[in-house]
């Protein structure tokens, strides 16, 4: 198989699924013979994307980045985000379980407890918004679902939970870190 430059074809915008940047890379090549087959070089990460068709290898992962996060919790919520880049939608269901439970005694929970004393915490402590109770007992069922019985999650699960998970964790890590110091009224 040969592969051509294709710096004269124009660049090709898209999201990397390396480093998560919207970028236009002028670098890039197709496959003699199959010309929808393509890679293209990241102009900010330097690493490859492989695009045939509409498939982009590495996908890009579902969600956006939250700051300020303890280190596991960020581990875990990239990794439920990787993968739906994966296509992996019942691991991501998976993770983000777990990521209230880790969320929860990085708020004072202590660790060992059941599942649903880490949704109460959550919930009695505030860090749950108004109505969203519902939305963390969602995650816990979807969580048991792919856990204990035979059924695979779909891309819908995967994306809805992600979304949740990612609004609660702005809730309660990024937005309280926005606020500016304050010396006083």
């Amino acid at each position: 198989m040969a592969w051509h430059n294709t710096s004269q074809i124009g660049s090709k915008q898209y999201t990397c699924g390396w480093c998560d940047n919207l970028v236009a890379s002028p670098v890039g090549f197709h496959c003699q013979g199959k010309p929808d087959e393509r890679i293209y070089i990241c102009p900010h990460c330097d690493r490859p994307s492989i695009f045939s068709g509409y498939s982009q290898e590495p996908g890009v992962a579902y969600g956006s980045g939250v700051g300020h996060l303890p280190a596991d919790v960020a581990s875990l919520y990239q990794e439920a985000r990787n993968c739906t880049s994966a296509s992996c939608h019942t691991a991501a269901v998976l993770i983000c379980r777990k990521l209230l439970m880790n969320i929860a005694v990085s708020q004072g929970a202590k660790p060992g407890q059941s599942f649903i004393s880490y949704v109460e915490h959550l919930a009695d402590n505030g860090y749950v918004p108004p109505n969203g109770k519902g939305w963390v007992d969602h995650i816990r069922k979807k969580g048991n679902e792919a856990t204990h019985e035979i059924v695979l999650m779909t891309q819908d699960d995967a994306k809805e939970l992600i979304s949740f998970a990612e609004m609660l964790l702005k809730f309660i890590y990024e937005f309280p870190n926005r606020v500016p110091a304050s010396g006083g009224p």
